[in-house]
């Protein structure tokens, strides 16, 4: 079961990595911040909790997903209508 949860958070710690590459504050910054926080719960044990924490990681991409798209559509509204 461990080694299951370990694959599960090392794929979600490849996908925010990539994500990261378009953060509005800088690649760098994201990277730093992400290591932190994988780094503050690496003790962790217990299978439910890690799940949770999977869980809020995953939101964190949605979260992250809905802010590159509304960031794109913002460039394309302002390339294609004007503020009247």
């Amino acid at each position: 079961m461990a080694n299951s949860l370990r694959g599960e958070v090392l794929n979600l710690y490849k996908n925010l990595l990539y994500l990261g590459k378009e953060y509005p504050k800088g690649a760098d910054y994201f990277r730093s911040r992400l290591k932190a926080a994988f780094l503050k719960n690496k003790d962790v044990k217990d299978p439910e909790k890690i799940k949770q924490l999977i869980a809020r990681g995953e939101f964190v991409i949605k979260e992250l997903e809905a802010l590159y798209f509304l960031r794109k559509y913002r460039a394309l509204k302002q390339r294609y209508y004007s503020d009247d």
